[in-house]
Protein backbone atom coordinates (compact mmCIF):
# COMPACT_ATOMS: atom_id res chain seq x y z
CA UNK A 1 0.00 0.00 0.00
CA UNK A 2 1.97 3.04 -1.20
CA UNK A 3 2.04 6.35 1.32
CA UNK A 4 -0.43 8.19 -0.74
CA UNK A 5 -2.71 5.26 -0.68
CA UNK A 6 -2.39 5.05 3.05
CA UNK A 7 -2.84 8.80 3.37
CA UNK A 8 -5.95 9.00 1.41
CA UNK A 9 -7.27 6.35 4.03
CA UNK A 10 -6.63 7.53 6.96
CA UNK A 11 -7.91 11.27 6.51
CA UNK A 12 -11.28 12.77 7.96
CA UNK A 13 -13.37 12.79 5.38
CA UNK A 14 -16.57 15.55 4.69
CA UNK A 15 -19.16 14.43 7.20
CA UNK A 16 -16.94 12.60 9.18
CA UNK A 17 -18.18 14.16 12.23
CA UNK A 18 -21.38 11.76 12.22
CA UNK A 19 -19.30 8.94 13.48
CA UNK A 20 -18.66 10.68 16.69
CA UNK A 21 -22.39 11.36 17.22
CA UNK A 22 -23.17 7.65 16.28
CA UNK A 23 -21.07 6.58 19.35
CA UNK A 24 -21.43 9.89 21.74
CA UNK A 25 -25.42 10.28 21.47
CA UNK A 26 -26.51 6.94 23.18
CA UNK A 27 -23.96 6.87 25.53
CA UNK A 28 -24.31 10.98 26.60
CA UNK A 29 -28.48 9.55 26.88
CA UNK A 30 -26.71 7.07 29.05
CA UNK A 31 -25.51 9.87 31.56
CA UNK A 32 -28.32 11.37 31.11
CA UNK A 33 -30.45 8.72 32.32
CA UNK A 34 -28.12 8.28 35.24
CA UNK A 35 -28.25 11.87 36.26
CA UNK A 36 -31.90 12.73 35.90
CA UNK A 37 -33.25 8.90 37.53
CA UNK A 38 -35.90 6.52 36.69
CA UNK A 39 -38.55 9.07 36.40
CA UNK A 40 -36.96 10.26 33.46
CA UNK A 41 -35.36 7.26 31.78
CA UNK A 42 -38.27 6.69 29.23
CA UNK A 43 -38.51 10.50 27.90
CA UNK A 44 -34.74 10.57 27.64
CA UNK A 45 -35.09 7.60 25.21
CA UNK A 46 -37.71 8.51 23.25
CA UNK A 47 -35.67 11.60 22.79
CA UNK A 48 -32.51 9.78 21.77
CA UNK A 49 -34.10 6.74 19.50
CA UNK A 50 -35.36 9.41 16.41
CA UNK A 51 -31.63 11.17 16.60
CA UNK A 52 -30.15 8.01 16.38
CA UNK A 53 -32.00 7.15 13.77
CA UNK A 54 -31.52 10.24 11.64
CA UNK A 55 -27.51 9.90 11.92
CA UNK A 56 -27.58 6.51 10.94
CA UNK A 57 -29.94 7.21 8.14
CA UNK A 58 -27.31 10.40 7.26
CA UNK A 59 -24.58 8.10 7.53
CA UNK A 60 -25.69 5.50 5.11
CA UNK A 61 -26.83 7.82 2.80
CA UNK A 62 -23.47 9.83 2.81
CA UNK A 63 -21.34 6.57 2.01
CA UNK A 64 -23.69 5.35 -0.46
CA UNK A 65 -24.02 8.92 -2.71
CA UNK A 66 -20.14 9.41 -1.85
CA UNK A 67 -19.32 5.91 -2.91
CA UNK A 68 -16.56 6.27 -0.24
CA UNK A 69 -16.18 5.42 3.28
CA UNK A 70 -16.82 7.92 6.30
CA UNK A 71 -13.34 8.59 8.09
CA UNK A 72 -12.92 10.83 11.39
CA UNK A 73 -9.46 10.90 12.82
CA UNK A 74 -9.76 11.16 16.30
CA UNK A 75 -7.72 14.35 17.63
CA UNK A 76 -6.46 15.07 14.31
CA UNK A 77 -3.85 12.55 15.03
CA UNK A 78 -3.69 9.79 11.88
CA UNK A 79 -2.82 6.20 12.99
CA UNK A 80 -0.63 4.09 13.91
CA UNK A 81 -0.19 7.27 16.60
CA UNK A 82 -3.63 8.18 16.75
CA UNK A 83 -7.22 6.37 16.20
CA UNK A 84 -9.72 6.69 13.31
CA UNK A 85 -13.17 5.59 12.95
CA UNK A 86 -14.04 4.47 9.64
CA UNK A 87 -17.97 3.87 8.14
CA UNK A 88 -17.54 1.92 4.74
CA UNK A 89 -20.80 0.24 2.82
CA UNK A 90 -20.63 -2.77 5.33
CA UNK A 91 -21.05 -0.67 8.94
CA UNK A 92 -22.99 1.69 7.36
CA UNK A 93 -25.48 -1.11 6.95
CA UNK A 94 -25.57 -2.08 10.41
CA UNK A 95 -25.31 0.97 11.94
CA UNK A 96 -28.76 1.43 10.46
CA UNK A 97 -30.16 -2.16 11.47
CA UNK A 98 -29.00 -1.08 14.77
CA UNK A 99 -30.59 1.97 14.95
CA UNK A 100 -34.24 0.79 13.94
CA UNK A 101 -34.50 -2.49 16.09
CA UNK A 102 -33.14 -0.12 18.57
CA UNK A 103 -35.84 2.99 17.72
CA UNK A 104 -38.67 -0.52 17.41
CA UNK A 105 -37.60 -1.89 20.77
CA UNK A 106 -37.97 1.64 22.88
CA UNK A 107 -41.32 1.93 21.56
CA UNK A 108 -42.08 -1.61 22.41
CA UNK A 109 -40.67 -1.28 25.77
CA UNK A 110 -42.67 1.85 27.34
CA UNK A 111 -44.87 -1.15 27.97
CA UNK A 112 -42.80 -2.86 30.32
CA UNK A 113 -40.42 -0.14 31.51
CA UNK A 114 -42.97 2.71 31.86
CA UNK A 115 -41.81 5.45 34.17
CA UNK A 116 -43.00 5.05 37.72
CA UNK A 117 -45.10 6.91 39.40
CA UNK A 118 -44.20 10.89 40.48
CA UNK A 119 -41.76 10.84 43.24
CA UNK A 120 -40.94 7.10 42.92
CA UNK A 121 -37.07 6.24 42.08
CA UNK A 122 -37.69 3.32 39.58
CA UNK A 123 -34.71 1.99 39.43
CA UNK A 124 -35.61 -1.07 37.11
CA UNK A 125 -36.67 1.94 34.28
CA UNK A 126 -33.29 3.60 34.71
CA UNK A 127 -31.06 0.22 34.47
CA UNK A 128 -33.18 -0.90 31.54
CA UNK A 129 -33.23 2.14 29.64
CA UNK A 130 -29.69 3.36 30.58
CA UNK A 131 -28.11 -0.31 29.66
CA UNK A 132 -29.93 -0.30 26.55
CA UNK A 133 -28.77 3.28 25.22
CA UNK A 134 -25.22 2.07 26.23
CA UNK A 135 -25.33 -1.03 24.13
CA UNK A 136 -26.32 0.70 21.32
CA UNK A 137 -23.54 2.92 21.82
CA UNK A 138 -20.87 0.25 21.90
CA UNK A 139 -22.71 -1.60 19.06
CA UNK A 140 -21.95 1.23 17.06
CA UNK A 141 -18.21 1.93 18.01
CA UNK A 142 -17.72 -1.89 17.30
CA UNK A 143 -19.16 -1.20 13.93
CA UNK A 144 -16.83 2.07 13.23
CA UNK A 145 -13.50 1.29 14.84
CA UNK A 146 -10.65 0.73 12.69
CA UNK A 147 -8.00 -0.09 15.61
CA UNK A 148 -8.34 -3.76 17.48
CA UNK A 149 -7.35 -2.27 20.57
CA UNK A 150 -10.10 -0.06 20.61
CA UNK A 151 -12.54 -3.07 19.22
CA UNK A 152 -11.69 -4.60 22.39
CA UNK A 153 -12.84 -1.82 24.26
CA UNK A 154 -16.03 -1.28 22.45
CA UNK A 155 -16.06 -5.32 23.10
CA UNK A 156 -15.79 -5.12 26.85
CA UNK A 157 -18.76 -2.05 26.76
CA UNK A 158 -20.63 -4.59 24.62
CA UNK A 159 -21.22 -7.58 26.88
CA UNK A 160 -21.13 -5.26 30.11
CA UNK A 161 -23.87 -3.61 29.15
CA UNK A 162 -25.61 -6.97 27.80
CA UNK A 163 -25.24 -9.02 30.26
CA UNK A 164 -27.41 -7.43 32.88
CA UNK A 165 -29.98 -7.11 30.78
CA UNK A 166 -30.23 -10.73 31.28
CA UNK A 167 -30.87 -10.73 34.88
CA UNK A 168 -32.98 -7.85 35.13
CA UNK A 169 -35.76 -9.37 36.95
CA UNK A 170 -33.32 -11.10 39.64
CA UNK A 171 -34.44 -14.71 39.68
CA UNK A 172 -32.02 -17.34 40.68
CA UNK A 173 -32.50 -18.82 36.92
CA UNK A 174 -31.68 -15.61 35.31
CA UNK A 175 -28.09 -14.85 37.55
CA UNK A 176 -27.22 -18.37 36.78
CA UNK A 177 -27.76 -17.84 32.85
CA UNK A 178 -26.31 -14.10 32.96
CA UNK A 179 -22.64 -15.35 34.85
CA UNK A 180 -22.66 -18.52 32.27
CA UNK A 181 -22.93 -15.40 29.75
CA UNK A 182 -20.10 -13.42 31.53
CA UNK A 183 -18.09 -16.66 31.82
CA UNK A 184 -18.25 -17.27 27.93
CA UNK A 185 -18.02 -13.09 26.95
CA UNK A 186 -14.67 -13.02 29.39
CA UNK A 187 -12.84 -15.82 28.01
CA UNK A 188 -13.53 -14.88 24.88
CA UNK A 189 -12.10 -11.25 25.80
CA UNK A 190 -9.20 -12.48 27.19
CA UNK A 191 -8.60 -14.75 24.03
CA UNK A 192 -9.06 -11.97 21.59
CA UNK A 193 -7.28 -9.53 23.62
CA UNK A 194 -3.98 -12.18 23.73
CA UNK A 195 -4.09 -12.29 19.68
CA UNK A 196 -4.22 -8.34 19.83
CA UNK A 197 -0.78 -8.35 21.78
CA UNK A 198 0.87 -10.71 19.31
CA UNK A 199 -0.09 -8.55 16.22
CA UNK A 200 1.33 -5.13 18.06
CA UNK A 201 4.03 -6.87 18.89
CA UNK A 202 4.99 -8.40 15.07
CA UNK A 203 3.39 -5.32 13.40
CA UNK A 204 3.65 -2.20 15.86
CA UNK A 205 0.25 -1.36 14.89
CA UNK A 206 -3.45 -2.07 15.41
CA UNK A 207 -4.91 -0.08 12.33
CA UNK A 208 -6.71 -2.38 10.10
CA UNK A 209 -5.91 -0.03 6.98
CA UNK A 210 -2.60 -0.13 8.18
CA UNK A 211 -2.30 -4.46 8.89
CA UNK A 212 -3.91 -5.09 5.51
CA UNK A 213 -1.17 -3.40 3.90
CA UNK A 214 2.12 -5.24 6.01
CA UNK A 215 0.70 -8.80 7.36
CA UNK A 216 2.28 -11.63 5.88
CA UNK A 217 1.84 -15.44 6.66
CA UNK A 218 3.75 -15.95 9.25
CA UNK A 219 3.01 -18.37 12.07
CA UNK A 220 2.75 -15.60 14.88
CA UNK A 221 -0.56 -13.78 12.79
CA UNK A 222 -2.08 -17.31 12.46
CA UNK A 223 -1.81 -17.74 16.01
CA UNK A 224 -2.69 -14.14 17.16
CA UNK A 225 -6.06 -14.57 14.78
CA UNK A 226 -6.94 -18.02 15.70
CA UNK A 227 -6.67 -16.99 19.32
CA UNK A 228 -9.08 -13.67 18.19
CA UNK A 229 -11.08 -15.70 16.47
CA UNK A 230 -12.15 -18.13 18.60
CA UNK A 231 -12.52 -15.59 21.57
CA UNK A 232 -15.29 -13.77 18.88
CA UNK A 233 -17.01 -17.03 18.33
CA UNK A 234 -17.62 -17.48 22.00
CA UNK A 235 -19.00 -14.21 21.81
CA UNK A 236 -21.03 -15.00 18.87
CA UNK A 237 -22.23 -18.08 20.38
CA UNK A 238 -21.22 -20.47 17.28
CA UNK A 239 -21.72 -23.83 17.53
CA UNK A 240 -19.72 -25.49 19.50
CA UNK A 241 -19.32 -22.56 22.16
CA UNK A 242 -23.22 -21.51 22.20
CA UNK A 243 -23.87 -22.95 25.56
CA UNK A 244 -24.49 -19.71 27.11
CA UNK A 245 -27.00 -18.57 24.59
CA UNK A 246 -30.21 -20.43 25.10
CA UNK A 247 -31.02 -19.44 28.35
CA UNK A 248 -29.43 -15.88 28.42
CA UNK A 249 -31.76 -15.08 25.97
CA UNK A 250 -34.75 -16.89 26.74
CA UNK A 251 -34.78 -15.49 29.94
CA UNK A 252 -34.14 -11.94 29.64
CA UNK A 253 -36.85 -9.81 29.56
CA UNK A 254 -38.79 -9.51 25.84
CA UNK A 255 -37.75 -5.91 25.08
CA UNK A 256 -33.65 -7.02 25.83
CA UNK A 257 -34.22 -10.68 24.71
CA UNK A 258 -34.95 -8.71 20.87
CA UNK A 259 -32.20 -6.79 20.74
CA UNK A 260 -29.47 -9.57 22.21
CA UNK A 261 -30.72 -12.18 19.58
CA UNK A 262 -31.15 -9.36 16.69
CA UNK A 263 -27.82 -6.96 17.18
CA UNK A 264 -25.82 -8.05 20.02
CA UNK A 265 -24.67 -11.43 18.32
CA UNK A 266 -23.90 -9.72 15.24
CA UNK A 267 -21.29 -7.09 16.96
CA UNK A 268 -18.65 -10.21 17.56
CA UNK A 269 -19.87 -11.92 14.01
CA UNK A 270 -19.16 -8.49 12.74
CA UNK A 271 -15.16 -8.40 13.75
CA UNK A 272 -14.80 -12.12 12.45
CA UNK A 273 -15.64 -10.32 8.72
CA UNK A 274 -13.82 -7.37 9.70
CA UNK A 275 -10.65 -9.67 10.47
CA UNK A 276 -10.59 -12.28 7.65
CA UNK A 277 -11.94 -10.23 5.04
CA UNK A 278 -9.73 -6.72 6.13
CA UNK A 279 -6.93 -7.96 7.95
CA UNK A 280 -6.24 -11.50 6.60
CA UNK A 281 -7.71 -11.66 2.84
CA UNK A 282 -5.38 -13.47 1.08
CA UNK A 283 -5.00 -16.33 3.60
CA UNK A 284 -8.46 -17.37 4.92
CA UNK A 285 -9.63 -20.38 1.99
CA UNK A 286 -8.89 -23.18 5.07
CA UNK A 287 -10.21 -20.92 7.81
CA UNK A 288 -13.33 -20.19 5.77
CA UNK A 289 -14.00 -23.89 5.30
CA UNK A 290 -13.72 -24.75 8.99
CA UNK A 291 -16.43 -21.38 9.89
CA UNK A 292 -18.57 -22.76 7.40
CA UNK A 293 -18.52 -25.82 9.00
CA UNK A 294 -18.91 -25.13 11.94
CA UNK A 295 -21.68 -22.72 10.29
CA UNK A 296 -23.48 -25.78 9.27
CA UNK A 297 -23.53 -27.78 12.49
CA UNK A 298 -25.34 -24.76 14.01
CA UNK A 299 -27.69 -24.72 11.50
CA UNK A 300 -28.49 -28.69 12.16
CA UNK A 301 -28.02 -28.76 16.01
CA UNK A 302 -30.01 -25.35 16.61
CA UNK A 303 -32.67 -26.48 14.40
CA UNK A 304 -33.12 -29.94 16.27
CA UNK A 305 -32.83 -28.78 19.42
CA UNK A 306 -35.64 -26.14 18.66
CA UNK A 307 -38.20 -28.72 17.53
CA UNK A 308 -37.43 -30.43 20.98
CA UNK A 309 -38.22 -27.30 22.96
CA UNK A 310 -41.55 -26.92 25.51
CA UNK A 311 -41.34 -23.16 25.75
CA UNK A 312 -41.75 -20.59 23.12
CA UNK A 313 -39.34 -18.25 24.38
CA UNK A 314 -36.03 -21.21 24.48
CA UNK A 315 -37.46 -22.79 21.18
CA UNK A 316 -36.47 -18.56 19.34
CA UNK A 317 -33.24 -18.75 20.95
CA UNK A 318 -32.59 -22.25 19.94
CA UNK A 319 -33.90 -20.93 16.60
CA UNK A 320 -31.07 -17.77 16.80
CA UNK A 321 -28.12 -20.54 16.91
CA UNK A 322 -29.42 -21.94 13.86
CA UNK A 323 -29.96 -18.68 12.12
CA UNK A 324 -26.30 -17.36 13.17
CA UNK A 325 -24.74 -20.53 11.66
CA UNK A 326 -26.10 -19.42 8.04
CA UNK A 327 -24.05 -16.28 8.10
CA UNK A 328 -21.26 -18.58 8.28
CA UNK A 329 -21.38 -19.92 5.56
CA UNK A 330 -20.27 -16.85 3.88
CA UNK A 331 -16.97 -17.31 4.42
CA UNK A 332 -16.17 -20.49 2.10
CA UNK A 333 -18.69 -18.79 -0.58
CA UNK A 334 -16.94 -15.81 -0.56
CA UNK A 335 -13.62 -16.98 -1.10
CA UNK A 336 -14.06 -19.91 -2.88
CA UNK A 337 -12.47 -19.30 -6.28
CA UNK A 338 -10.90 -15.77 -5.20
CA UNK A 339 -12.23 -12.53 -3.69
CA UNK A 340 -13.04 -10.82 -7.13
CA UNK A 341 -15.19 -13.86 -7.97
CA UNK A 342 -18.69 -12.73 -8.85
CA UNK A 343 -20.03 -15.39 -6.86
CA UNK A 344 -18.24 -13.55 -3.64
CA UNK A 345 -20.10 -10.85 -4.47
CA UNK A 346 -23.31 -12.55 -4.07
CA UNK A 347 -22.36 -14.56 -1.36
CA UNK A 348 -21.27 -11.58 0.75
CA UNK A 349 -24.96 -9.58 -0.58
CA UNK A 350 -26.49 -12.70 0.28
CA UNK A 351 -24.84 -12.99 4.56
CA UNK A 352 -25.89 -9.31 4.96
CA UNK A 353 -29.08 -10.40 3.72
CA UNK A 354 -29.33 -12.77 5.91
CA UNK A 355 -28.23 -10.73 8.74
CA UNK A 356 -30.47 -8.02 8.12
CA UNK A 357 -33.65 -10.14 7.88
CA UNK A 358 -32.80 -11.96 11.05
CA UNK A 359 -32.63 -9.42 12.85
CA UNK A 360 -35.86 -7.57 12.23
CA UNK A 361 -37.58 -11.25 12.09
CA UNK A 362 -35.84 -12.22 15.56
CA UNK A 363 -36.71 -9.18 17.17
CA UNK A 364 -40.13 -9.61 16.11
CA UNK A 365 -40.75 -13.17 17.39
CA UNK A 366 -39.00 -12.49 20.74
CA UNK A 367 -41.01 -8.95 21.06
CA UNK A 368 -44.14 -11.08 20.26
CA UNK A 369 -43.22 -14.59 22.55
CA UNK A 370 -43.11 -11.89 25.38
CA UNK A 371 -46.33 -10.51 24.42
CA UNK A 372 -47.97 -14.10 24.47
CA UNK A 373 -46.65 -14.53 27.59
CA UNK A 374 -48.34 -11.77 29.00
CA UNK A 375 -51.68 -12.41 28.13
CA UNK A 376 -51.63 -16.03 28.85
CA UNK A 377 -49.24 -15.80 32.19
CA UNK A 378 -46.97 -18.82 30.05
CA UNK A 379 -45.10 -19.16 26.82
CA UNK A 380 -45.45 -23.56 27.08
CA UNK A 381 -46.14 -24.75 23.71
CA UNK A 382 -48.61 -27.06 24.29
CA UNK A 383 -51.04 -24.63 25.70
CA UNK A 384 -50.85 -21.87 23.52
CA UNK A 385 -54.71 -22.62 22.46
CA UNK A 386 -56.27 -19.49 21.83
CA UNK A 387 -53.49 -16.87 21.97
CA UNK A 388 -54.30 -16.24 18.10
CA UNK A 389 -57.25 -14.80 19.38
CA UNK A 390 -56.14 -13.07 22.37
CA UNK A 391 -53.19 -11.52 21.14
CA UNK A 392 -53.88 -12.05 16.91
CA UNK A 393 -51.72 -9.43 16.08
CA UNK A 394 -48.95 -10.48 18.24
CA UNK A 395 -49.57 -13.82 16.62
CA UNK A 396 -49.31 -13.09 13.05
CA UNK A 397 -45.87 -10.82 13.50
CA UNK A 398 -44.28 -14.17 14.74
CA UNK A 399 -45.69 -15.74 11.85
CA UNK A 400 -44.38 -13.55 9.34
CA UNK A 401 -41.03 -13.73 11.13
CA UNK A 402 -40.77 -17.55 10.89
CA UNK A 403 -41.49 -17.11 7.59
CA UNK A 404 -38.11 -15.69 6.63
CA UNK A 405 -36.62 -17.72 9.13
CA UNK A 406 -38.21 -20.90 7.05
CA UNK A 407 -36.34 -19.17 3.77
CA UNK A 408 -40.46 -18.82 1.68
CA UNK A 409 -40.53 -15.83 -0.58
CA UNK A 410 -41.45 -13.29 -0.60
CA UNK A 411 -39.23 -12.65 2.67
CA UNK A 412 -35.72 -11.26 3.29
CA UNK A 413 -34.58 -14.68 4.38
CA UNK A 414 -35.62 -16.38 0.90
CA UNK A 415 -33.64 -13.92 -0.47
CA UNK A 416 -30.66 -14.54 1.15
CA UNK A 417 -31.12 -18.36 0.67
CA UNK A 418 -31.37 -18.31 -2.77
CA UNK A 419 -28.42 -16.06 -3.19
CA UNK A 420 -26.55 -18.50 -0.83
CA UNK A 421 -27.70 -21.52 -3.01
CA UNK A 422 -27.02 -19.50 -6.41
CA UNK A 423 -23.00 -18.92 -4.43
CA UNK A 424 -22.98 -22.57 -3.70
CA UNK A 425 -23.97 -24.03 -7.02
CA UNK A 426 -21.77 -21.62 -8.61
CA UNK A 427 -18.52 -22.35 -6.79
CA UNK A 428 -19.03 -25.99 -6.66
CA UNK A 429 -19.59 -26.25 -2.90
CA UNK A 430 -22.86 -28.86 -3.38
CA UNK A 431 -22.53 -29.54 -0.01
CA UNK A 432 -23.80 -26.42 1.36
CA UNK A 433 -27.26 -26.44 -0.57
CA UNK A 434 -27.83 -29.74 1.53
CA UNK A 435 -27.41 -27.64 4.66
CA UNK A 436 -29.60 -24.94 3.72
CA UNK A 437 -32.73 -27.33 2.08
CA UNK A 438 -32.35 -29.43 5.68
CA UNK A 439 -32.25 -26.42 7.81
CA UNK A 440 -35.21 -24.56 6.07
CA UNK A 441 -37.35 -27.36 6.47
CA UNK A 442 -36.37 -27.93 10.01
CA UNK A 443 -37.27 -24.53 10.59
CA UNK A 444 -40.83 -25.04 9.05
CA UNK A 445 -41.02 -27.79 11.85
CA UNK A 446 -40.53 -25.78 14.73
CA UNK A 447 -42.21 -22.50 13.60
CA UNK A 448 -45.85 -24.57 12.53
CA UNK A 449 -45.13 -26.64 15.54
CA UNK A 450 -45.63 -22.92 17.65
CA UNK A 451 -48.10 -22.03 14.80
CA UNK A 452 -50.57 -24.66 15.02
CA UNK A 453 -51.91 -24.39 18.57
CA UNK A 454 -52.54 -20.84 18.76
CA UNK A 455 -55.35 -20.92 15.57
CA UNK A 456 -57.05 -23.98 17.83
CA UNK A 457 -59.52 -22.51 20.01
CA UNK A 458 -59.73 -24.63 23.67
CA UNK A 459 -62.68 -25.13 25.92
CA UNK A 460 -62.76 -23.28 28.05
CA UNK A 461 -61.63 -20.45 26.39
CA UNK A 462 -57.84 -19.61 28.03
CA UNK A 463 -58.34 -17.15 30.87
CA UNK A 464 -56.59 -13.54 30.17
CA UNK A 465 -53.91 -12.22 32.36
CA UNK A 466 -53.33 -9.18 31.06
CA UNK A 467 -54.03 -6.80 28.21
CA UNK A 468 -51.10 -6.53 25.41
CA UNK A 469 -52.26 -3.12 23.80
CA UNK A 470 -52.56 -3.24 19.80
CA UNK A 471 -49.64 -0.27 19.54
CA UNK A 472 -47.07 -2.84 21.39
CA UNK A 473 -48.46 -5.84 19.25
CA UNK A 474 -47.84 -3.13 16.29
CA UNK A 475 -44.14 -2.66 16.79
CA UNK A 476 -43.27 -6.55 16.48
CA UNK A 477 -45.71 -6.67 13.15
CA UNK A 478 -43.38 -3.55 11.52
CA UNK A 479 -40.37 -5.14 12.29
CA UNK A 480 -41.64 -8.83 11.08
CA UNK A 481 -42.78 -6.60 7.54
CA UNK A 482 -39.24 -5.45 7.36
CA UNK A 483 -38.27 -8.52 7.21
CA UNK A 484 -40.80 -9.50 4.67
CA UNK A 485 -39.67 -6.29 2.52
CA UNK A 486 -36.13 -7.40 2.31
CA UNK A 487 -37.69 -10.01 0.20
CA UNK A 488 -38.09 -7.78 -2.70
CA UNK A 489 -34.50 -6.23 -3.18
CA UNK A 490 -33.15 -6.93 -6.65
CA UNK A 491 -31.38 -10.73 -6.34
CA UNK A 492 -27.86 -9.46 -6.98
CA UNK A 493 -25.05 -8.11 -5.68
CA UNK A 494 -24.94 -4.88 -4.02
CA UNK A 495 -22.49 -2.19 -4.77
CA UNK A 496 -23.22 -0.37 -1.57
CA UNK A 497 -21.60 -3.83 0.80
CA UNK A 498 -18.22 -3.55 -1.71
CA UNK A 499 -17.60 0.34 -0.71
CA UNK A 500 -14.43 0.76 1.19
CA UNK A 501 -13.41 -3.33 0.78
CA UNK A 502 -12.60 -2.56 -2.59
CA UNK A 503 -10.24 0.06 -1.99
CA UNK A 504 -8.27 -1.73 0.68
CA UNK A 505 -8.12 -4.97 -0.85
CA UNK A 506 -7.22 -3.41 -4.56
CA UNK A 507 -3.86 -2.16 -2.50
CA UNK A 508 -2.42 -4.55 -0.82
CA UNK A 509 0.80 -5.93 -1.78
Amino acid sequence: MTGETTAALLATTSGGYLLVLAIMLPLIGTIAIVLLGGQRAERVALVVAPLGLVIAAAILASVWSSGQPLVYIVGGWRPPLGLALRSDGISAVMIAITAIVMCATVLFARGQFRGPAPGVEGRAQMVFWSLLLAVWGALNAVFLGDDLFNLYVALELLTFGAVPLVCLDGRAETLSAALRYLLFALMGSVLYLLGVALIYGAYGTLDIVLLAGVVRSEPVIWVAVALMTVGLIAKTALFPLHLWLPNAHAGAPAAASAILSALVVKGSFFLILRLWFDVMPGQIHLPAQILGFLGAGAILLGSVLALRQARLKLLIAYSTIAQIGYLFLLFPLAVGSGIASPFASIAWTAGLLQLASHAFAKAAMFMAAGMIYEALGHDRIDRLGGAGRVVPIAVFAFAIGGLSLMGLPPSGGFSAKWMLLQASVGEGQWWWIIVITLGGLLAAGYIFRVISPTLIQPFPAPELKAVVPVSRQGVALALALFAVLLGFVPLEPWPLLQIGRTAVEAHLP
